[in-house]
């Protein structure tokens, strides 16, 4: 048995040095300056602080730090500070080592990036929040001390990620969605494109594994078809290319899984209606620095003129570089073949920038260079602005970081002719609060162009924008419902607080002045009496409304609190009578439903009988069998199913992870559930017909409700049928698909859905 265990031991010993002389020799092999020892120092410190432990997987726990530092040096370009932090970054959270006794041995840089990346207990949202969205937080506030602590980060995600199939299949779901709402947008704004599409698929891989399947299969089916497309439509650039003797690759660029399916979601399209699956990269060495923009406009001058470029998809990111650092030019091209093709320019620095991001050679980078550091300490204060305002609620905080920091930019002017950088559909009401926050706060409307516009108007790249203000304007509340940027929501939140503690305070006085006027007692049974005369939920609504005048306190209040039954009130003693409202009926039953034990490690089966006891499912996506689905316990200890790809889903997941269930459906045919079929075609006699006849007579399927509309010779028509499962929906999508003069068939989650085209 010793010499079993031996084995094992010196086993793990080799697969472990393995793995660190290979981080050693990746970082021989880069630019930075060669710290050997106080890496191979931080690896040893590691290595005995979790000597011992496991990963789920089952090895050696220290493999994962250095995995996640290989990340770091090799695919984001870090030096040995950022080596050794990644190396330590779970000693202080995992092991009885803290972060003092780091800065001791590594100094102050080291721990503090340390400490960034340590997980914190408790938190400042209170028993609302998520630990997730806690963290972040931290992350967020150490990212404006070292923008490494993210790149950190981010490698560490990509490593667990990578490694996710040991986990259980409810951990798989909070942590593919975490991934997906927070890290993958992190990494693309970072300008980590390749870590982003990286992160994407194997968040989509696990979230919905036969669906990526089947696109990997088509993706596979149809490469060689996109290789001799690929062939026939470069020959003629690269003839040209070399007659102009810029050294040059052309390479061919392949969607995404993830792009694709999500790209399949949002435009309600099949995979071989996408176009943009192939795109042409063209990457040149520039003839010296000061012509390098030059080349790229005389390359694109030159494929124009092969094929006839698109007028309206010319993306100059070169003149104007995106805020993560991308620069390139985007031109979409016809081919021979009738195709629409997009050609990406761009030379070796921009394709650097393009795929490591040009975070991980900012400020830090030892070895020095000064990159252009503008458009990241932009970005650090617009965190640093949230941060100091923050939002109470977990959930709140994340969708206000993600509202500023995800979004594609946008160019507009001020009146004297300044560039701003601002979020795609932002609004004038944004660019206000963007400039000044008494600018905002007083805003009227604005002129865009020279034209008077109002405040909730979508402002477009190019746009001149003059902000138009009165000293008497105050910020209203339906404000909050076109500010798109957090800036402008934060600010217009804490001055609306601002001004209802304000209306409350003035409300407790003026009731505070009514109790002592009649002599009654200010106590809980009083408050409760008025609340319940005024139809309010709680003491801070009542005062509130006090204090706007919305109600004021007179004779009722006075009959109400001296017990003389008000003539004007005898309805709500009746209600009583006839056994309480029904919202006291549901919350009855709310209360009555029995605590579920649930064991979380085991897969849920939704039986057609658990389906009508136990589980809710839910209204914002209405899954039906054959859905990918996860269960989520809410706060009355219910379980409910939502779609995967729900966006109250996505933010369940990255908030309340420790809630998600595994499920799986186990219904077979025995219940019906309700779907909405959206078609659309051009219009002509008897299509109704043979609509109705392929779903009911063809398919024995009953129609519940129809919708049809029809415009200039072309119709849109809404279905509500019930069904037993998806392959009941695609069987009906397929069939009516066969009818001629139909264009369009998908399934909408509401009757009342548009569909973009």
């Amino acid at each position: 048995m010793t010499d079993e265990k031996l084995t094992q031991e010196q086993a793990d010993e080799k697969q472990i040095n393995d793995a660190f002389q290979e981080l050693l020799d990746r970082y021989l092999e880069s630019k930075h300056r060669k710290k050997v020892e106080i890496i191979t120092k931080a690896f040893n410190f590691a290595k005995q602080a979790h000597k011992g432990v496991r990963r789920r997987s089952g090895e050696p726990y220290i493999l994962h730090p250095i995995a996640v530092a290989r990340i770091a040096c090799v695919e984001i370009g870090l030096g040995s500070t950022s080596i050794c932090s990644a190396l330590l970054h779970d000693v202080v959270e995992d092991t009885d080592y803290t972060v003092e006794d780091i800065e001791n041995l590594f100094g102050p840089k080291i721990a503090q990036i340390v400490d960034g990346l340590t997980k914190i207990s408790g938190g400042i949202f209170g028993d609302r929040a998520s630990a997730q969205a806690e963290n972040f937080k931290k992350l967020l506030l150490t990212m404006n001390d070292d923008i490494r602590v993210i790149l950190i980060k981010i490698a560490d995600r990509l490593h667990n990620m990578r490694t996710l199939g040991s986990m259980l299949p409810s951990k798989q779901y909070k942590i593919a969605g975490e991934t997906l709402y927070i890290y993958a947008p992190l990494a693309n704004r970072l300008g980590l494109n390749r870590i982003k599409t990286e992160l994407e698929d194997l968040s989509f891989k696990y979230e919905h594994p036969e669906t990526y399947k089947e696109i990997q299969d088509k993706l596979q089916a149809t490469q060689a078809e996109r290789e001799s497309v690929f062939t026939e439509f470069t020959a003629p650039i690269r003839a040209q290319l070399n007659k102009m003797k810029i050294p040059y690759r052309i390479l061919a660029r392949v969607k995404s899984p993830y792009s694709i399916w999500n790209k399949m979601q949002t435009k309600h399209i099949t995979f071989e209606e996408i176009y943009d699956i192939l795109a042409v990269r063209i990457i040149f060495t520039p003839r010296n620095e000061e012509e390098e923009l030059n080349d790229c406009f005389d390359i694109y001058v030159a494929i124009s003129k092969i094929y006839k470029p698109h007028p309206d998809r010319l993306r100059d990111w070169v003149s104007h570089p995106k805020a993560n650092g991308y620069q390139a030019l985007h031109v979409t091209l016809m081919s021979n073949k009738g195709q629409w093709i997009e050609v990406q320019i761009r030379s070796e620095r921009m394709n650097d920038v393009a795929e490591q991001g040009f975070a991980a050679h900012w400020k830090y980078k030892e070895g020095g260079g000064s990159e252009d550091e503008g458009e990241l300490s932009k970005w650090l204060k617009t965190i640093k602005e949230i941060l100091d305002d923050p939002q109470p609620d977990a959930l709140d905080f994340l969708d206000t970081i993600k509202l500023n920091l995800f979004a594609s930019e946008i160019f507009v002017f001020t009146p004297k002719g300044e560039i701003k950088t601002m979020p795609q559909n932002c609004t004038a009401l944004d660019f206000a609060f963007s400039i000044h926050t008494f600018l905002g706060s007083h805003c009227i409307g604005a002129k865009v162009n020279h034209k008077l516009v109002p405040l909730s108007h979508k402002l477009q790249s190019g746009d001149q924008v003059e902000i138009l203000t009165s000293k008497s304007q105050k910020v209203q509340p339906s404000w909050i419902n076109f500010a798109t940027t957090a800036k402008a929501k934060a600010k217009i939140q804490a001055i609306l607080k601002r001004e209802k503690k304000e209306m409350q305070q003035k409300g407790e006085d003026m009731l505070t002045d009514f109790f002592h006027q009649e002599n009654l007692p200010s106590n809980d049974e009083n408050i409760k009496k008025l609340c319940n005369l005024h139809h309010v939920k709680n003491y801070d609504e009542l005062t509130l409304n006090i204090g706007q005048g919305i109600f004021s306190l007179g004779e009722a209040d006075k009959n109400e609190l001296k017990e003389k039954p008000s003539p004007t009130n005898w309805k709500k003693y009746i209600s009583f009578a006839f056994g309480g409202t029904s919202k006291n009926k549901q919350e009855e039953k709310q209360a009555e439903q029995p605590a579920l034990n649930i064991d979380k490690k085991k897969i849920i089966k939704l039986t057609p009988d658990a389906i009508q006891k136990n589980y809710i499912l839910a209204d914002c996506c209405k899954p039906i069998p054959g859905d990918d689905v996860l269960g989520y316990i809410d706060d009355n200890n219910r379980i409910v199913i939502h779609k995967r790809q729900c966006p109250i889903a996505a933010q369940l997941k990255t908030s309340f992870g420790n809630r998600l269930l595994a499920v799986e459906w186990e219904t077979g045919k025995a219940l019906n559930f309700p779907v909405n079929v959206y078609i659309k075609g051009i219009d002509g006699i008897g299509v109704l017909n043979q609509v109705t006849q392929v779903i009911s007579q063809q398919l024995n399927v009953n129609i519940h409700k129809l919708n049809i509309e029809s415009n200039d010779g072309i119709f849109e028509g809404r279905i509500q049928l019930y069904v037993h499962d998806v392959d009941d929906v695609n069987t009906i999508c397929t069939n009516l698909k066969k009818i001629d003069h139909i264009k369009k068939v998908t399934r909408i989650e509401n009757f009342e859905d548009t569909i973009a085209d």
